[in-house]
């Protein structure tokens, strides 16, 4: 995942508020033709269009930090419908959209842009470097 990161994600690694190994991290799909993100300006869940949001994963398991790289299992998501998504976003989930930051932002992930249709779809991070992403 070449993922960008949410500029006040940036301030909340910095001042601890967001703690990628202890917190509730999770991955939703986000269909463009009803919110594009932006990185530069979103900064809750809730700046994404509900209508925006068509599946959200689990919880990310076994992560792990090492040189400044962060890294999890793959993620399915069940029997997924709805809309077209182009891009996916990961976020700290708090149990409400408004105070869950976003993370990071990925539109050139492999498999996007995708046409939910009724089956399972994985999220399988980079084998690269980066992993899912690297500071």
């Amino acid at each position: 995942m070449a993922a960008e990161k949410f500029v006040k994600a940036k301030e909340k690694f910095l001042t601890g508020a967001i703690n990628l190994l202890t917190d509730d991290i999770k991955v939703v799909c986000v269909d463009h033709g009803v919110d594009t993100p932006n990185i530069e300006t979103d900064e809750f869940l809730s700046d994404i269009a509900e209508g925006a949001r068509i599946a959200t994963t689990g919880n990310l398991a076994n992560k792990s930090i090492t040189g400044g790289v962060f890294d999890a299992d793959p993620i399915t998501m069940s029997a997924v419908v709805g809309d077209p998504f182009e891009s996916i976003v990961m976020y700290k989930d708090t149990g409400d959209p408004a105070t869950s930051p976003l993370i990071a932002y990925d539109d050139a992930a492999e498999g996007l842009p995708c046409t939910p249709d009724g089956t399972d779809i994985t999220i399988t991070w980079s084998n690269g470097d980066n992993k899912i992403f690297a500071l």
